[in-house]
This record gives C-alpha cells, sequence and structure tokens, in this order.
C-alpha cells in the first residue's frame, strides 16, 4: 500500500535511506562520510520540506519512499533489506500516476542499481554530468515520456 508520509515514519525511512545508499554506492558514502544524524538532518530539514513524500507499506511497515516535485522525481528509495523484491515498483509506478506525461530526475553514475531500475521503467538517460557541491560526483539525467 502506498500512502502520504506521516512524521512518525521519519526514524524508520531515514534509517533505510541512509542505509540503501550505503549499499548502492559504498565508495561515494564512504568519501562522503555522512553519518546517520547527517541524513536524519537533510531528510528533516530539505527532503521532507521540498517534496511530496509517499511511503509503501507492507504489513503496516514502511519499506519504501518516494519524493517528488511536479515531475521531478527527487527520490526513491527501499529498504536494503528488501532490495531486487519489486517493492520500487509500488512508488515508480505511483509518480507515473501524480505526473502521467512526464518524469525527469538525477541519480549517481555509480548507483548502477538505481540505473538499471529506471532504464527497466522506461526512463532514458538524457544527459551526463556533475551532480552539485559537495558532492560533485558524476551523475545521470534521466527522462521517463509516456508513449
Amino acid at each position: 500500500m502506498i500512502r502520504p508520509y506521516r512524521q512518525e515514519d521519519f526514524q524508520t525511512v531515514t534509517r533505510f535511506w541512509y542505509d540503501a545508499m550505503r549499499v548502492a554506492m559504498p565508495e561515494v558514502e564512504a568519501r562522503m562520510a555522512h553519518s546517520l544524524d547527517d541524513a536524519r538532518s537533510y531528510f528533516r530539514n530539505v527532503v521532507a520540506v521540498e517534496n511530496q513524500l509517499w511511503v509503501y507499506e507492507l504489513e503496516n511497515q514502511p519499506v519504501g519512499y518516494l519524493g517528488i516535485q511536479s515531475e521531478f522525481i527527487d527520490r526513491i528509495y527501499v529498504d536494503p533489506a528488501r532490495h531486487r523484491r519489486g517493492i520500487g515498483q509500488s512508488p515508480c509506478d505511483h509518480a507515473k500516476t501524480l505526473s502521467p506525461k512526464h518524469l525527469w530526475l538525477f541519480t549517481h553514475a555509480a548507483n548502477t542499481m538505481a540505473r538499471s531500475f529506471y532504464e527497466k521503467n522506461g526512463f532514458v538517460a538524457e544527459r551526463f554530468g556533475i551532480s552539485p557541491v559537495p558532492e560533485s560526483e558524476p551523475d545521470v539525467e534521466y527522462h521517463w515520456r509516456k508513449a
């Protein structure tokens, strides 16, 4: 079930977001040296403020989330303990209902898990660049357009 984010989701969602980043891009995360407290602060002060947030639940437990701003997917993350089980599909499909003609996003070039997921879901890499400071990492801009 996908539903709007609630404040009581905060600890669980920020924890699996932090863990998922470390699983998907261990070298980048090691270089950046983000702590769980850093992730919580960023989520509280940036992610939750700038995005419409949706949480995907299984058995009343948050296991994935979507952060979206109009046509821009800011983030889709799944609890790494549940990776490769199709859970990310629900937030992605929900994004397509919220913006049924076009979606776009950035992901790190090093995040091969995310890149594979988005490409499987019809997103096309249209630009390659560098993410903003402080990361300054190679990134990919993807677009999905309704056929």
